[in-house]
């Protein structure tokens, strides 16, 4: 075979290596997750401090890998083209041209596209932070080039597309919950920590605050004896403290004093009542994010949360907000939520006055907590009756369906209920997906 040949194939082989080599860092630089290129940087990784510069100015990193790529393409597809006229060249120019084409298309898909970019999108830091030691100096080399290209490139996509503000590449909360949810390693017990600070914004202190009429505190109105087995009694170490009514709260107790104040050996109410710390008032519809400020630029633990009227609907309190983020400790249902009772069938008993956000919460169950606060109200809004006798009603929310039986109606309120939950598969289908992508398309 004559040595020209042999010498131009080793030159195309050559060039499809450089070719795959840019195929498969521009993939790679694509796909580098900003995050993780963030804190590798900050750990001092070289290769990532050179992808980050790079990255900086992305129009002039794509504009150096497409002139090398298609550079090295031509010069292959020259050669090619040369060498097949010579092998060739008996069964006519034309076909000689067209076997040079076909050929080189399919080499070039497979081995210079399709598998380089495959291997990069699948392993971007291995291929990317190498490549920037040579895209560096090639994008310093080419500079002048590379401003000539983009000057110009820029001039017509002017003339054709309206300049529009870049989208921020910071992640939303929701992204950040998505991201937490379906795209980390962290384990579940983190994960559910993570998403309950990002869920901080999103709940108020209606969700989470101790009912009006659950309320146990101290009324200074009954008896010394009455106010002392009160004290005593007391499983919390804030009391709120009122006369006859939650409405009428003069201050909160904080049970660290009561030894101070049976020093004596005998209860004095006044020094009781001078002993009380200030009641704060929060508006309803608090966010919690907002309430944990409060909470720890005033130093306080306990809040009383208040109507648009000043009417007293509950109280919410510090370990309240942070049971939020941490969950409860325990890992028992029925301890957690003492109304609700696992069957053995698969079904829950719940107490109707059971708050949907506390069992969504213990069963990771996604029951709506925008309108009703109990399991009773949830059933009354969907029926809106109040039912006679059994009645059955069916919820279903973007994860799962929720079939609902009443067990036991009395004085215009229910009780009692029997609860079937069932998952639903949300996996979208093709083309669910394609209509999603194209309804994305059409709004862009």
């Amino acid at each position: 075979m004559d040595l020209s040949l042999i010498l131009q194939g080793i030159a195309v082989f050559l060039l499809l290596l450089c070719s795959a080599y840019f195929s498969s860092s521009e993939t790679a630089m694509m796909k580098l997750n900003p995050y993780r290129l963030k804190h590798m940087v900050l750990e001092g990784h070289r290769g990532a401090r050179k992808a980050n510069r790079m990255l900086r100015k992305t129009d002039r990193l794509l504009s150096v890998i497409l002139i090398g790529n298609n550079l090295v393409n031509i010069c292959a597809a020259v050669i090619t083209a040369n060498i097949c006229k010579e092998l060739f060249g008996f069964l006519g120019e034309a076909m000689a041209d067209a076997i040079s084409v076909i050929s080189l298309t399919i080499v070039v898909l497979i081995f210079a596209e399709i598998a380089p970019k495959t291997i990069a999108a699948r392993r971007p830091e291995t291929i990317a932070f190498p490549s920037t030691y040579l895209l560096d100096p090639l994008q310093r080399l080419l500079a002048p080039v590379v401003t000539f290209v983009n000057y110009f490139a820029r001039m017509i996509v002017d003339l054709f597309v309206k300049k529009v503000k870049p989208e921020p590449s910071s992640l939303s909360l929701d992204e950040l919950r998505t991201v937490v949810q379906r795209d980390s390693d962290i384990d579940l017990k983190r994960q559910a920590m993570l998403l309950g600070i990002l869920d901080l914004g999103k709940a108020t202190v209606n969700n989470i605050m101790i009912p009006y009429q659950k309320v146990k505190g101290v009324d200074v109105a009954k008896s010394k004896e009455a106010i002392v087995r009160d004290i005593v009694k007391a499983q919390h170490t804030r009391l709120p403290v009122y006369h006859e009514e939650l409405n009428g709260v003069i201050g909160v107790f904080h049970m660290k004093r009561s030894g101070e104040l049976f020093e004596a050996g005998e209860f004095d109410q006044k020094q009781f009542e001078r002993e009380l710390e200030p009641p704060t008032f929060v508006p309803s519809g608090t966010p919690l994010s907002t309430q944990l400020i409060n909470f720890q630029q005033n130093k306080q633990r306990i809040a009383h949360v208040v109507d648009e009227y000043g009417t007293i609907l509950g109280i919410v309190t510090l370990e309240d907000i942070l049971e939020e983020v941490v969950g409860e400790f325990t890992t028992d249902i029925n301890a957690t939520v003492t109304d609700v009772y696992p069957q053995n069938d698969g079904t829950f008993v719940i107490n109707g006055r059971a708050l949907l956000r506390e069992i969504n919460i213990s069963l990771n169950w996604d029951l709506p907590i925008t309108g009703p606060r109990t399991m009773n109200g949830l059933i009354l809004e969907c029926l809106e009756a109040i039912p006679d006798g059994p009645t059955c009603v069916k919820i279903e929310t973007e994860e799962a369906q929720f079939i609902m039986e009443t067990i036991l109606v009395r004085e215009n309120v229910i009780r009692s209920l029997r609860v079937m939950h069932q998952k639903i598969d949300r996996e979208l289908s093709e083309d669910e997906e394609q209509t999603i992508d194209s309804e994305q398309e059409s709004k862009a």
